[in-house]
């Protein structure tokens, strides 16, 4: 009998597989970079039709070339007729991201410029902006559908962030609000190789196509440890609205080791940059409501950090989803489709990696990923088991 040292699972975490330009984050620093640019440049200057380009091309745009970028994602928005036909037939207690997921591979079936054998970036940055422009979409017009209002078609006076939640909820939302909704996006248009874009690299490693990476990808957000979370912790906050005692209440869940949703983060060590941004932008809105999200969540966040003090856990920290969740809530975003305003951003630093990954040398010609695993299952010498006939066992 073989003696076999079994593999602790790290989830790759530490393991560096490729090379990318696209983004940088320095856990111990608590810093995020997009191309060369910090998240807090990009946050006060720009916006994500910019930062979508930034991140597409790889270097800011000229006046000439956003307009220009804009208005293809404009031209771009709405849906193909056998999409939101399709879409009426699905069941309307369908998860909104399993909705997202099966619609992808839909609007594979008409793109725009028809994707051939081989990759050709032109054609990739093309469909990019396709999927950059219709996401929004998607996740509008299926609540519409479900909730048996009538789809609205997109307004092309208004950007980006707004016209979704114009699609959304049937009015023109203010200023503030769009602009709060921008700056979401950006913070979360790409985090380096997160489950979800290493998903959507691995699969066009195989030279599967741009929409079958984002769908690769949307599935891998779905999780309640990637893109779920948000959905996961204002669930939270929702059932402890009116919990007197919410610091015993953590103390229980971490007692019990359960998880406090929204605590911790694979790479940040010292805390996550794009929390501070969202927690302003929660408190801002909270004036003009009646609800009390920002000292729920705070009362949360200090009991979790002094028991996690106390165990000598110093490095778990709020994370963009524990920050997020109450901001979302306050735009009137469903709960259920917080996870799909999360894809609605992060397809623009998916489409980015897959192009540099379809790219990745001169020739065009991906790596194939082909990880190996550790055999630990029965072992009867190097020549296999003896497989013994059914009516003999």
């Amino acid at each position: 009998m073989r003696e076999t040292v079994r593999l602790k699972n790290t989830g790759l975490r530490g393991v560096t597989v490729a090379d990318s330009a696209i983004s940088f984050i320095d856990g111990e620093k608590g810093i995020l970079i997009y191309r060369g640019y910090r998240i807090e440049d990009l946050v006060a200057y720009s916006t994500f039709m910019e930062t979508s380009y930034l991140l597409l091309f790889g270097t800011l745009p000229t006046p000439e070339q956003l307009d220009s970028f804009t208005q293809q994602v404009k031209a771009m928005r709405t849906l193909p007729g056998h999409v939101i036909d399709s879409m009426r037939l699905w069941p309307k207690n369908a998860r909104p991201m399993d909705i997202l997921q099966a619609s992808v591979p839909l609007l594979s079936m008409t793109k725009d410029r028809e994707e051939g054998d081989e990759p050709d970036r032109r054609i990739c940055l093309e469909c990019s902006i396709g999927l950059i422009a219709r996401l929004p979409s998607l996740v509008a017009v299926w609540h519409r559908i479900r909730t048996g209002q009538p789809i609205l078609e997109p307004d092309p006076n208004l950007d980006h962030a707004a016209n979704f939640l114009w699609m959304l909820q049937g009015k023109k939302p203010d200023t503030a609000t769009a602009g709060d909704l921008d700056i979401c996006l950006i913070l979360h248009a790409d985090h380096t190789f997160n489950a979800s874009t290493f998903a959507a690299r691995e699969v066009v490693s195989t030279r599967a196509s741009l929409y079958a990476g984002v769908s690769a990808a949307l599935g891998a957000l779905s999780g309640n440890l990637h893109g779920g979370a948000n959905t996961k912790v204002m669930e939270m906050l929702i059932k402890l609205e009116n919990e007197p005692d919410i610091e015993q209440w953590v103390a229980g869940q971490l007692r019990r080791g359960d998880r406090l949703m929204g605590m911790g983060h694979a790479i940040y060590k010292t805390g996550d940059p794009r929390v501070a941004f969202l927690k302003t932008m929660g408190k801002r809105l909270e004036k003009q409501t009646v609800t009390k999200w920002a000292a729920i969540s705070e009362r949360i966040e200090k009991a979790a950090l002094a028991l996690f003090a106390e165990q000598g856990k110093t490095t778990i920290l709020p994370n963009v989803d524990f920050a997020s969740a109450p901001v979302y809530h306050l735009m009137g975003i469903p709960t259920d489709l917080m996870t799909p305003v999360f894809a609605i951003s992060r397809v623009a630093g998916w489409c980015a990696h897959i192009i540099e990954e379809q790219f990745a040398d001169a020739q065009g010609k991906p790596a194939l990923y082909r990880p190996q695993a550790q055999y630990v299952g029965e072992y009867c010498g190097p020549m296999g088991c003896e497989y013994v006939p059914m009516k003999t066992r």
